[in-house]
């Protein structure tokens, strides 16, 4: 992998890692129609690394007081609302972890298929604009009960199929609880620091597992330019969610399953 493909692809993951619109879908299409190789595993912990240090610092006030507050709770002084979104985090990645575990070889082995990404592109593309077209759009993140929570979860289990987007089921499931926009992509984006952190401690125990050269430059270019880009696709999705709405999501993602099908089928 030279440093232009490493640059597009580092770009593509941190557009799309936050954006409802399927990271897993343009990284199968993007190296297939460029004719490119297999990125490699230490490229997609390069990558995650990124992702998972714009999360981080993009929300590191609202993290420190979550942390502390959680603390708090832990050594028995109560919960106030910054613990329980903390607990609400943590206990929405579980479904998530348990599946990602006991389903790992159904997924590898037989849902990775470009028709399997382009239908669930379409499919879920299709019940994103449903959820905001008929959401209520009247609750915050911090509204949210355990029976919410195991919604939000399941939900966030089933984005281990390809082409569902992590950040767009989580969203359609908040929506279709009746958050506002900006609630659900808040709560989305809280819920990733996890589950990017099970997935990179994954994928770096199968890079020690095969080592092989690494290319220290590319790697730490992928990993500073995915982190750029998913610092500004976080802060400007957040800003401007309430006016733009999910529709154009959804037509992009009916878009990219077509030619997810154009190319494969």
């Amino acid at each position: 992998m030279d440093a232009l493909e490493a640059a597009i692809l580092a770009i593509l993951q941190g557009l799309t890692e936050f954006l409802p619109i399927s990271s897993s879908g343009h990284l199968v299409l993007v190296p297939a129609v460029l004719g490119w190789q297999d990125q490699g595993l230490a490229f997609d912990v390069a990558v995650h690394v990124g992702t998972l240090a714009a999360v981080l610092i993009y929300f590191r006030h609202e993290l420190a007081v979550m942390g502390a507050s959680w603390l708090q709770s832990i050594r028995g002084r109560g919960v106030d609302a910054d613990a329980r979104l903390a607990w609400a985090v943590l206990f929405s990645t579980i479904p998530a972890g348990l599946f990602g575990l006991l389903g790992k070889s159904v997924i590898e082995g037989h849902l990775r298929a470009p028709l399997v990404i382009a239908g669930t592109t379409i499919g879920f593309g299709v019940l994103l604009w449903l959820s905001d077209r008929f959401g209520r759009h009247q609750r915050d993140e911090h509204s949210l009960g355990w029976a919410d929570l195991i919604i939000i979860g399941t939900a966030q289990a089933l984005s281990l199929i390809p082409g569902t987007s992590r950040s767009g089921i989580t969203i359609t499931a908040g929506l279709m609880l009746g958050l506002d926009r900006r609630a659900a992509a808040r709560f989305s984006f809280l819920l990733s620091i996890p589950i990017i952190v099970l997935a990179g401690s994954y994928l770096t125990l199968g890079l020690v597992s095969s080592p092989g050269p690494v290319n220290w430059g590319v790697l730490a270019l992928g990993a500073l330019l995915s982190a750029a880009a998913a610092y500004v696709t976080i802060d400007l999705f957040i800003r401007f969610v309430e006016r733009i709405g999910m529709l154009p999501f959804a037509i992009y993602r009916l878009m990219l399953g077509a030619v997810i099908l154009y190319v494969y089928a």
